[in-house]
């Protein structure tokens, strides 16, 4: 009776054994792991696109088993973008891989800063030392990807319609124009000449109020006036705007700038002008005084045709 029971028992603890083993040895053949190299360790963090709108996403899979195995990745990419990465590997057993996912091609002035959408990796295992496995379970990761801030600022100036004469003025309308992404606008506006009798009367002062929206734009009258004793020259007048947001760092134009030549003439000769009808009168009515005798002439020439009647009247 005793000698039964102990067997039994032994038996019992055996099959227990075995049952215990097996999965632990499928687990040992199964150990594998496909993971992201998140920004900081922390898969909170996006990855942040570059201007040119790219990013590199470094992944890995860690085989920990007993087998060589065959992974197969496939990839999801948010805004559009474009990607570079091996369709599949061969990772030793007890090894850990690194790749890279080259992301490229998203246009990031499509789309408003700070924007973010996810990205996924999945992998699954196609062979364990070169015999098909069709029964392997994929896994999956994901990250975000963030659109980047980009600030940049255009400068218009618009072109006189013409000369203006010295002793007057014009209006020319300057037009700052938000290309970025984000909201920006107008920190600092400087506005030069290379004619020293030419005053910019700076009235760009609304382009420093408020803010910009992406796509849009702001407008503002400079007025130029030029000395009564400026000389007859081409002045080249320069517009130059630096961008509040940019100053951050977070890429773009910082400065902007235009440039129109406005040409300045001598004043008007009107006064001149209309004196001529005068002085050709004056000229014609002297032209005729002088061609008639002088009333002297004509007094001596009577007196003197009158003494010659009387003479010969009385010699007769």
């Amino acid at each position: 009776m005793g000698s039964r029971f102990t067997s039994i028992l032994l038996g019992s603890i055996l099959t227990l054994a075995i049952f215990t083993a097996i999965p632990s040895s499928a687990q040992e053949l199964d150990a594998w792991e496909l993971g992201i190299n998140y920004p900081e360790e922390d898969s909170t963090n996006p990855f942040l696109i570059a201007d040119d709108g790219s990013v590199k996403v470094e992944f890995f899979v860690e085989n920990s088993g007993l087998t060589e195995i065959t992974v197969e990745f496939e990839f999801s990419i948010p805004f559009d973008g474009k990607h570079d990465a091996p369709e599949g590997e061969t990772i030793s057993a007890g090894s850990n891989e690194s790749f890279d996912l080259k992301i490229s091609g998203i246009d990031v002035l499509a789309h408003d800063a700070e924007k973010k959408e996810k990205f996924s990796i999945s992998a699954k295992i196609t062979a364990r030392q070169g015999i098909p496995d069709p029964l392997s379970s994929p896994q999956n990761r994901e990250g975000d990807l963030e659109i980047p801030s980009i600030f940049d600022l255009s400068v218009e100036i618009s072109e006189p319609f013409g000369p203006m004469n010295a002793g007057s003025d014009t209006i020319l309308t300057v037009t700052v124009t938000n290309n970025g992404n984000a909201q920006d606008g107008v920190e600092e506006v400087d506005v030069k000449d290379d004619c020293p009798l030419l005053t910019t009367d700076n009235g760009l002062d609304a382009l420093l109020s408020g803010n910009i929206e992406s796509g849009k734009e702001k407008d503002a009258n400079l007025k130029i006036t030029a000395s009564e004793s400026h000389p007859k020259r081409h002045c080249d007048i320069t517009v130059t705007v630096t961008s509040k947001r940019e100053m951050s760092g977070s890429g773009g134009n910082a400065m902007a700038e235009d440039e129109v030549r406005v040409t300045v003439e001598p004043p008007p000769t009107g006064d001149s002008g209309s004196s001529n009808p005068g002085s050709d009168s004056s000229s014609s009515e002297d032209s005729v005084e002088s061609n008639l005798a002088a009333p002297g002439a004509l007094v001596s020439i009577s007196g003197l045709l009158g003494a010659l009647f009387f003479s010969r009247g009385r010699g007769e």
